[in-house]
């Protein structure tokens, strides 16, 4: 198979690393790609968000599958064109991606369905917002409705705080048109999850849990990021929460869907958080997470593009996904000053030295090659990732791996997995 992964950071690296272990691939390619990518497929220089140019160079080169990972070009309708242009595409279509590229849809979807969530309300206009505002219980969460790179979550602590928040969202348009709409909901106590799943539509199949770790600096301090690191299996979720997710929030989400005429195809994200009163729904994500995908692939054992293929051919159902039962950690090492100000273009060493321990791959999220050598570009710049028989060696092991890496104002938390 001919196959195009959409995308530059570290979630495709991931995807396309465990593609290239595919038995069907023949040739592999990247859109954009980033330095690390290009070590292992063939980086083409066409944005994520050109669906013209993606559909055009897949005819080309005739393609025979193509996966769109962001979830921009996602939200945009690709899948959708490259099917209409007769392209082979693993993702789910511009109606079915709705479910995250609207928070007020899903949250709205929910409520339908009785999928358990945070009590939520939906504001067009900041002056309504702030009104609601006034009599609220603190802390308090308001979201900018839209796509915003992960960042679009703002838990205020006071009104003060969340009006802040709605002004900066819906009136100095800080996430863009992401903030034309807000959704306030209450603050949920509880420990954060994630669970990704394989889904056609009509079979639901989870991949194994993991937990990520959002904000910038050491004990959950700072600025909430894209993912500082992320480990699998969690701690938390038992076999008795899983069951419980599955009647009460995977299966009916899916089902949701279709009620609403929006069959759901590709690989569908849950942030779940387990509270007193028992695992509700934070967010959907319509891809796969991202760095939760660099600790769940590597424990992936099934051929990843016999899953894809059978997702598109909705016969999921025919599948056995298994997993390797060692834990994995991923620490990213991001450039100083990230989510905030940053600079780029530092020169990257000990990537190699890294990865000589063979039970560790770094995944590259923000670089670029040039003649031989890895540059920064971007916030988030690697995931060293280790897979190893529990969740203290695997800890060990990537750090051990960070150790051995340096650039320029390099930063990353010391303690991934310790949650």
């Amino acid at each position: 198979m001919k196959v195009l992964v959409v995308g530059s950071g570290g979630r495709e690296h991931a995807l396309v690393w465990k593609i290239a272990q595919s038995s069907l691939v023949e040739e592999l390619y990247c859109a954009p790609g980033n330095g690390g990518i290009s070590a292992i497929a063939q980086c083409v220089p066409i944005k994520a968000m050109d669906i013209e140019g993606i559909v055009k160079f897949s005819k080309e080169k005739q393609m025979d599958m193509v996966v769109v990972a962001p979830d921009d070009p996602l939200a945009a309708g690709m899948v959708d064109a490259l099917e209409e242009a007769g392209i082979r595409a693993f993702g789910p279509n511009k109606a079915a991606a709705v479910i995250e590229s609207s928070k007020s849809f899903a949250k709205e979807l929910m409520k339908k369905y009785n999928i358990p969530t945070a009590d939520y309300e939906v504001f067009d206009n900041s002056n309504d917002a702030i009104n609601y505002l006034k009599d609220k219980k603190y802390p308090i969460v308001v979201k900018a409705d839209g796509l915003a790179l992960g960042k679009g979550v703002i838990i205020a602590q006071s009104f003060e705080e969340a009006k802040k928040a709605v002004e900066s969202i819906m009136e100095d348009k800080v996430f863009g048109d992401a903030g034309r709409k807000v959704v306030i909901e209450e603050f949920l106590v509880g420990k954060e999850v994630s669970m990704l799943a394989f889904t056609d539509g009509k079979t639901i199949k989870t991949m194994v849990p993991s937990q990520d770790h959002k904000r910038a600096l050491d004990n959950d301090q700072g600025l909430n990021t894209g993912g500082m690191g992320t480990f699998s299996p969690s701690r938390i979720y038992t076999d008795e929460i899983h069951n419980y997710c599955m009647e009460k929030i995977y299966k009916p989400t899916i089902e949701a869907m279709n009620k609403e005429g929006r069959k759901f195809k590709g690989v569908l994200y849950f942030g779940l958080i387990l509270t007193e009163d028992g695992p509700k729904v934070l967010e959907y994500n319509a891809r796969f997470g991202d760095p939760e995908t660099q600790v769940v692939l590597p424990r992936l054992q099934t051929d990843i593009l016999e899953i894809f293929n059978a997702v598109i051919d909705e016969r999921l159902d025919e599948i056995e996904t298994e997993w390797d039962n060692n834990a994995c950690v991923c620490v990213i090492m991001a450039s100083g000053g990230y989510p905030e100000k940053y600079n780029t273009g530092y020169e990257i060493t000990g990537i190699e030295e890294a990865e000589r321990d063979i039970n560790t791959v770094v995944f590259h999220a923000g670089t670029k090659r040039e003649n031989g050598k890895y540059y920064t570009a971007g916030g988030r710049v690697l995931g060293v990732t280790s897979l190893e028989s529990n969740l203290e060696a695997a800890i060990k092991k990537a750090y051990e791996g960070v150790s051995k890496i340096s650039f320029e104002g390099m930063h990353y938390r010391k303690d991934i997995g310790k949650k």
